[in-house]
């Protein structure tokens, strides 16, 4: 198992030392069973691994280079898409280099990557949430994990069987960040930035970087997959911006399952994989002048190849037609210029493309494969201490298959051409251009050189005449930005920050607590304007984004102006929404906006004769009053009386609070305050919310630990009896988290609980089974309570019938029997 980070919501931290059977704290860990060590002749290194897992992709990162577990035996996501659905889209990939040095070919791939050996080594991780504990105000993105490693650390003992010789580093050092938002815009891609700089006494020459994939999509609970996977390279995409004439360019390498697993009924279920995922290169520091496309099929070690030219020759792996495994077949594919077909294609003749005819199984190709694929470009040549660097986005796309039956009845009759026609690139589009635009934003000039990116002009027109043809006329224009200045940004549009979530926990109720100043504060980076809007309560019974439901909502009370254009004959929008209050300055104090609504019951501006309604923005929901609802803690505090503060030093103007009563004890709650904004000018952005999984807390309707030491509160324990077929999962009482085995999901709660105590649990002839360390030296949520999955501490699930608890701590000893009824 994993040890885990305990209690953080922004990233499960892993760092594997030593092979055994490790305990952790997260949902993840518990699924877990041995950890797998790959066997070495040198110490053993510092493996440090990082989840992302505020967006709806589930990425596990290493500290050397491999996304994914990798050859480390655990459950933690790969590629899981959406967040905590356990489907996953590849097994893992990395980043791969080859290049000449003293005029030998070699080549780093993503197994031969290490970080150090000791905690120094460690994945940095900064977050720009100031609820989390790693807040930073440089971080980029709402998760940043920050990693160097190098391919200096050769193994003595570790021979490459297809070069016959020990594994020759390029002596290269790699810096790698990567970012990821929950944004709703970027919740479906993770950027990555690469630095790559050789810190070896020898130039590199020809040098070419690489990422490679190896894919198969599963779900993951079920079965390791079908080898059934189907990749492809998706060159342009219809311009987002209507107004432009050309295509988008998103260069994304993509893989998917072949058909999306239905159901034997032809339907779509919980363990279908209708998604696709791909990787985006996005940028590089220099320019290249060859980029690589190639894909195999792993297990049966055959992929598309080119037969070769006088110019560039063929080069024979000396086993198959797709696993290069030596050093020298692979630099051959890192820089041989060649751009793959589509795997769908294989069974096609594509000789007229330089390729070899296909194989005599191509069909079976064509139908799906346990795949692997790389990207390549270069090459680039560095001197001692030069670097280069490159971006690059993992992206994901819903509803890439549509239709259930779709592969059953075009595929089966091999109609290639038709059945990738069925195939729904656009929710895979639209994240590649966002990824895109999150990496080098559209109109800004980074650099103040002047240059702020690519555009188009957008016109408005007016046709006065609809009956005569080609007599409209320009009535307005403006450009519309759709590149950047190649100057990497990272950054982009974002709601304000969501506040800090305070719980104050009693039987049966949970009060939630916040101050809002840094919300209400915020200025958007780009729009240099504060975007505040409102706030929204959340509450869930796990902490997935499925789960949560909405309890309540606070606006500020503001309308979206509509006026009427006379050039144009409709209703155009003026800005941004304006509050009541702004209304009032600007049409005299008995101004109502609610009685101009709609276009049927406009307003004409007394000064400019325009006809104007007021649409209001969200709900309006702002009364603070209302003590059921989100209300003001201190009604009478001032917004300009800044020295009226709590005891923790936060102004009381801002304080909120909401009440959730009528709670079941047993059952955890996850809470969670939203902050939102009122909106953007660009209609590609609209409103924005920040994540429940931001700032969630779990807590417990029970008194609190400090209440608990305070009244002198007897410990509790449920369900006592326990009933192994009551149905404990289905009631709240026990974990339903699928990656669980069920012996290992069982709980028992322990309630009332001081902050720092011992549980221990005996049979009743004395011996021990289990103990249970609850450490929580500085009480909040969670504080009071503590749960026993019912296994032994030699690892065995208990059996039936009756045993001894005892809490002990400095200020109480507390005994009591527990029934198991199995």
């Amino acid at each position: 198992m994993i040890p885990c980070t305990k209690q953080s919501p922004n990233a499960i931290v892993v760092a594997i030392a030593l092979v055994g059977v490790l305990s952790g704290g997260s949902a993840y860990s518990d699924a877990l069973d041995i950890v797998h060590e790959k066997p070495s002749t040198y110490p053993i290194p510092y493996y440090d691994y990082a989840l992302h897992d505020v967006g709806q992709l589930g990425l596990l990162v290493s500290n050397h280079g491999i996304i994914g577990p990798g050859w480390v035996d655990f459950a933690a996501p790969s590629c899981d898409f959406p967040l905590g659905s356990l489907k996953r889209y590849f097994n893992c990939a990395g980043l791969i280099v080859g290049g000449l040095r003293r005029s030998d070919s070699l080549v780093t791939d993503m197994w031969e990557f290490r970080a150090g050996f000791d905690a120094n080594a460690a994945i940095k991780i900064q977050s720009s949430v100031r609820s989390s504990p790693y807040y930073n105000a440089e971080a980029r993105s709402e998760q940043d994990f920050i990693c160097t490693y190098a391919d200096t650390f050769v193994d003595p003992g570790q021979i490459n069987p297809y070069d016959n010789r020990l594994r020759i580093p390029l002596n290269i050092e790699v810096t790698e960040r990567s970012y990821s938002w929950s944004y709703s815009y970027a919740a479906d891609f993770v950027l990555f930035h690469f630095t790559i700089r050789n810190i070896g006494p020898d130039s590199l020459r020809k040098l070419f970087l690489g990422y490679e994939v190896m894919g198969n999509p599963y779900y993951y609970n079920e079965y390791n997959g079908d080898d059934d996977a189907l990749c492809g390279f998706r060159r342009l995409a219809k311009s987002s911006k209507r107004i432009c004439p050309t295509d988008d360019t998103i260069a994304v390498a993509w893989i998917a399952d072949n058909d999306g697993d239905p159901n034997g009924e032809l339907e779509w279920d919980v363990y279908s994989l209708p998604s696709a995922v791909g990787i985006q290169i996005l940028g590089t520091s220099r320019p290249y002048q060859v980029f690589n496309y190639n894909w195999w099929a792993l297990y049966d070690d055959w992929g598309p190849r080119k037969a070769g030219t006088e110019d560039n020759p063929y080069r024979d792996f000396g086993i198959g037609m797709g696993d290069p495994r030596s050093d020298r077949n692979w630099y051959y594919m890192l820089s041989h210029p060649e751009f793959d077909y589509d795997q769908l294609f294989s069974a096609f003749d594509h000789s007229n493309e330089g390729f070899f005819p296909p194989p005599k199984d191509a069909l079976d190709y064509a139908n799906g494969a346990q795949i692997q694929y790389v990207l390549s470009f270069g090459p680039y040549d560095l001197a001692p201490g030069d670097s280069v660097s490159f971006a690059m986005a993992l992206v994901a796309g819903e509803n890439f298959h549509v239709n259930p039956s779709d592969f059953e009845e075009i595929f089966g009759t091999y109609n290639p051409i038709a059945y990738f026609a069925t195939l729904n690139f656009d929710d895979l589009d639209r994240n590649a251009r966002w990824a895109e635009y999150v990496y080098d934003n559209p109109g800004v000039d980074t650099d103040h050189d002047g240059y702020a990116g690519e555009y188009c002009w957008s016109y408005a027109w007016r046709d006065t005449t609809p009956d005569i043809p080609d007599d409209s006329f320009v009535v307005d224009s403006h450009k519309v930005y759709y590149k950047g200045d190649s100057i990497p940004d990272f950054r982009t549009v974002a709601p304000p920050p969501a506040p800090i979530v305070r719980t104050f926990p009693s039987y049966g109720q949970i009060i939630i607590r916040w101050n809002g100043r840094d919300s209400e504060t915020a200025v958007d980076f780009l729009t240099q304007d504060k975007s505040f809007e409102g706030y929204r309560v959340y509450m869930g019974k796990e902490d997935r984004l499925s789960d949560f439901v909405l309890l309540s909502s606070f606006d500020i009370e503001d309308y979206v102006i509509w006026q009427y254009s006379d050039l144009l004959g409709d209703w155009v929008k003026q800005g941004l929404p304006v509050t009541r209050d702004s209304l009032k300055i600007l049409y005299g104090p008995d101004f109502d906006p609610t009685q101009y609504d709609n276009q049927y019951h406009a307003f004409t501006d007394p000064t400019t004769g325009a006809y104007r309604f007021f649409a209001p923005q969200d709900w309006n929901q702002s009364d603070l009053s209302d003590p059921l609802k989100i209300h003001k803690l201190y009604p009478d505090a001032s917004k300009d009386n800044p020295d009226d503060t709590t005891d923790e030093g936060n102004m009381r103007y801002y304080e909120y609070e909401y009440v959730i009563d009528n709670l079941q004890p047993s059952e955890p709650c996850y809470l969670s305050v939203t902050a939102f904004s009122r909106g953007s000018l660009d209609e590609n952005v609209g409103v924005l919310e920040t994540s429940p999984l931001v700032n969630v807390v779990r807590d417990f309707p029970l008194p609190s630990s400090t209440m608990v030491e305070k009244e002198g509160l007897k410990v509790i324990v449920y369900p006592n009896p326990y009933r192994v077929g009551d149905g404990y999962a289905r009631d709240g009482y026990e974990n339903r988290d699928r990656l669980k085995r069920v012996e290992w999901s069982r709980e028992i709660h322990f309630g009332n609980l001081p902050a720092v105590c011992k549980i221990r649990i005996y049979t009743l002839a004395g011996d021990l089974v289990q103990e249970i360390d609850h450490y929580y030296p500085n009480g909040g949520p969670g504080s009071q309570e503590e749960t026993w999955n019912m296994i032994s501490r030699n690892t065995q699930s208990i059996t039936s019938g009756i045993y001894i608890w005892s809490v002990h701590s400095d200020k109480t000893d507390q005994l009591g029997k527990l029934v198991i009824i199995k």
